[in-house]
């Protein structure tokens, strides 16, 4: 069970007292650890913190710290290196371990981290299903659109594209299956563990794991022919530029972005100029203000509202 895989890297006294909750995992979006201080759960799209129902909140201790770190890195820190100068591990199941401390600089950039300070648990969720309602505004005659999601943080964007990309690559109603591929720089989409998908991405999906977004898009493009590219949280003038090549080459694309609102986006000089282009063709707009991955708007390559 993902359950078991999220409970696996929890401290001893924590796990403890999370399963006394009975929760339902399904809701639960962050466990935040941090020294001296209560632990939080982000849970059903509020706040929850632990103890507090017994008179007492917990308090995180150095100890909790210094155990989870152990358990997420298989008592080796030095092997996840490179993740952690990034500030934060990927585990099994998509899941990710962000974390706060004193960086060691090296030659003016983060080499690493130490004496760890806070944790960050970001539960990977996946909801078969979830992207029925947008397929009838991205395709049209079984042609997929170049498709863009816009999301604050925590709505459910990963998730929401986790299933487009599912149900692209396996065929449904709207569509023929498609070949996709996937450049999942942060373990998030596909969830990998020794490079095999642990989330259910379709039959015809091939990934590149915790490879850089720009680069990894045309690694794909010369080597498996993808007809979909999917990718998350682009923001850089090189995920800009990898975007517009791999359009030129005949892919259709697919990724997020954060941002609270159309009219937000407009103001980043990348995406109002790629806005003004016209190069994606539909607008995925999410909100959690009734629950999390709610739809609040789907936009045509004008910019205008259609659903």
């Amino acid at each position: 069970m993902k359950e078991d895989r999220i409970l696996s890297v929890l401290p001893r006294d924590i796990r403890r007292m999370i399963q006394r909750e009975e929760l339902e995992y399904a809701y639960l979006q962050e466990i935040k650890l941090r020294a001296k201080k209560p632990l939080l759960l982000i849970y059903r799209g509020g706040e929850l913190v632990l103890g507090r129902q017994r008179g007492q909140p917990y308090y995180v201790t150095k100890e909790d710290i210094r155990e989870m770190m152990e358990y997420v890195s298989n008592y080796s820190l030095y092997a996840y290196e490179e993740e952690m100068k990034q500030g934060f591990i990927t585990i099994e199941g998509g899941h990710r371990i962000g974390m706060t401390g004193q960086a060691i600089i090296e030659h003016g950039k983060v080499k690493n981290l130490k004496h760890i300070s806070s944790i960050n648990m970001r539960l990977s969720h996946e909801v078969l299903g979830c992207a029925d309602e947008v397929f009838p505004y991205i395709t049209k005659n079984r042609r997929l659109y170049h498709t863009l999601i816009i999301s604050p943080p925590r709505c459910g964007k990963t998730t929401l594209l986790r299933d487009m990309i599912r149900q692209i690559s396996s065929g449904n109603a709207y569509l023929n299956g498609m070949s996709v591929g996937v450049v999942d720089e942060r373990s998030e989409i596909g969830g990998c563990y020794m490079g095999i998908a642990q989330n259910d991405l379709g039959i015809r999906t091939d990934v590149l794991d915790g490879c850089p977004k720009a680069e990894g898009m045309i690694m794909l493009i010369r080597s498996m022919g993808p007809q979909v590219i999917a990718v998350d949280e682009i923001g850089t003038a090189g995920d800009v530029s990898a975007i517009e090549y791999a359009m030129h080459c005949g892919c259709k694309l697919l990724a997020t972005v954060h941002s609270q609102s159309m009219e937000e986006l407009r103001q980043k000089p990348l995406f109002g100029q790629m806005m003004k282009e016209k190069r994606f063709e539909r607008y995925i707009l999410l909100s959690n203000e009734e629950k999390t991955g709610q739809i609040a708007g789907i936009y045509d390559e004008e910019g205008k509202l259609i659903w």
